[in-house]
């Protein structure tokens, strides 16, 4: 309705000034100066009132973007305007004012809602640009660093040098373990960086996190259950040899106090050597268990170098491929010229061992399939992949099987999975298991 107020205001004035300009030139021809100079007055008049007219409503539009960009909602436009073409245009700009101003106080009530959130978070929170300015910081995070307020990355060379360095050479994706020391305590970060875009400006949103006293349980967590499998097994060799000890020793004493050798006979000999030969045969497996345990505290500083991943596992598949009758084995590598930066005996010995653990579970099974996956994941980590359909390990003991010692066979040390978290660990990469039970179960090794 405006803009046709407006466009018909426009045409009349338009053709009023057309019959002037046509009435003054006819008058001019006939001689009628004294009347030519009034018409050419009122000529230029309605030229001034057209250009007025068209600027008003110009600087009236103008004056409203104006204060939409400055975010001023108080502008307000007079509707009792005398003519009726600018009513209805103050009448449209006054309504699609106060929907603005309402959408903009929506959007001002959710960001409070949100940064209230943001500030009563329990992990920290910042985002900063390409040039290292500090776009926004929850107080967590400037408690969690030590430093506030954060405006610029470069104040935390302030607080360690170290931890600005690492701030700034964030990446996308990138996972990094900081330990911040300061004069009251120790703490130990966790931060993960995501890339995002605001405002066509790129940005990296970092999220800091105080692991210290998650990792002390853990950790205290894992000494227990280790502790419990070293009794287990030291009391397993050590109790039938005090049994044994405390036999023989009432062959040779009574009421403290030692036998004659007229008293012994040939059946106390007897039975006197193979208690020692089970004694003999009890020290040596504690000696074998002690073995296993320097083995796992003992592993080399990975001798890292650039191996094909389609030898490292055609060589694998060489080592756990034999007497192997029912069960199918493949190996896949996706790009096929994928190169591992790895100690290849070392990460071979992982391989193996969880080849064979596989093929040990599936003995008895028909139809089993082992298959061993190398390719890049959706984070552009390096990953290896063991995957077999037997029974899998029960929901119960998933927790359990990387601690040292812990095993649920009858044969064998406990330690090959655990040597093979270590060997990982030096390797700066981390194995995980995943199993459902008699479907899948899927070790993954990730660089």
């Amino acid at each position: 309705m405006a803009s046709r107020n407006f466009y018909l205001q426009v045409i009349m004035r338009v053709v009023f000034i057309t019959i002037s300009a046509i009435g003054l030139a006819f008058l001019f021809e006939k001689n009628y100066y004294l009347v030519s100079f009034l018409l050419l007055i009122i000529l230029v008049l309605q030229v001034h009132q057209l250009i007025h007219f068209i600027n008003h409503t110009n600087r009236k539009i103008a004056y409203f973007f104006d204060a939409i960009k400055n975010e001023d909602f108080t502008l307000h436009f007079p509707e009792k305007d005398l003519i009726k073409s600018f009513k209805s245009l103050n009448q449209s700009l006054n309504r699609v004012n106060g929907l603005i101003q309402e959408v903009h106080f929506k959007k001002q009530a959710q960001e409070q809602f949100f940064q209230e959130i943001l500030k009563q978070a329990n992990i920290g929170i910042l985002t900063f640009n390409e040039k290292g300015h500090i776009i926004y910081s929850n107080p967590t995070v400037e408690k969690l660093l030590n430093y506030s307020p954060l405006n610029h990355i470069k104040q935390l060379e302030q607080v360690d040098a170290k931890l600005y360095g690492l701030f700034d050479g964030l990446k996308p994706f990138d996972q990094k373990l900081f330990q911040l020391t300061n004069e009251r305590e120790k703490t130990q970060l966790a931060i993960k960086s995501t890339a995002l875009s605001v405002n066509k400006e790129n940005l990296l949103l970092v999220v800091v996190q105080d692991i210290y006293r998650e990792l002390d349980e853990k950790e205290t967590d894992s000494w227990i259950k280790l502790i419990r499998v070293l009794t287990h097994e030291i009391m397993n060799t050590i109790t039938p040899m005090t049994s044994i000890s405390e036999s023989i020793l009432k062959y040779y004493k009574t009421e403290n106090k030692l036998i004659s050798m007229a008293e012994f006979d040939e059946k106390h000999i007897e039975n006197t050597a193979k208690g020692l030969e089970v004694i003999s045969e009890q020290g040596d497996n504690l000696m074998s268990f002690v073995k296993s345990y320097r083995t796992l505290l003992s592993v080399p500083e990975p001798d890292k170098e650039i191996v094909p991943a389609q030898i490292l596992l055609d060589n694998v598949l060489v080592l756990i491929n034999q007497n192997v009758n029912a069960i199918k084995i493949s190996i896949e590598v996706l790009p096929h010229n994928l190169e591992l930066f790895i100690d290849k005996k070392q990460i071979t010995q992982v391989l193996v061992n969880l080849g064979k653990n596989a093929l040990q579970s599936m003995e008895n099974q028909k139809e089993g399939v082992l298959k061993i996956t190398a390719g890049v994941n959706a984070n552009e980590k390096y990953f290896i992949k063991v995957s077999d359909n037997g029974p899998g390990i029960p929901p119960e003991l998933i927790d359990e099987i990387f601690v040292p010692f812990f095993t649920t066979k009858n044969t064998g040390t406990g330690i090959g999975l655990s040597l093979s978290k270590q060997i990982l660990r030096l390797h700066g990469g981390t194995i995980k298991v995943y199993s459902l039970p008699n479907q899948v179960t899927s070790f993954i090794l990730t660089f």
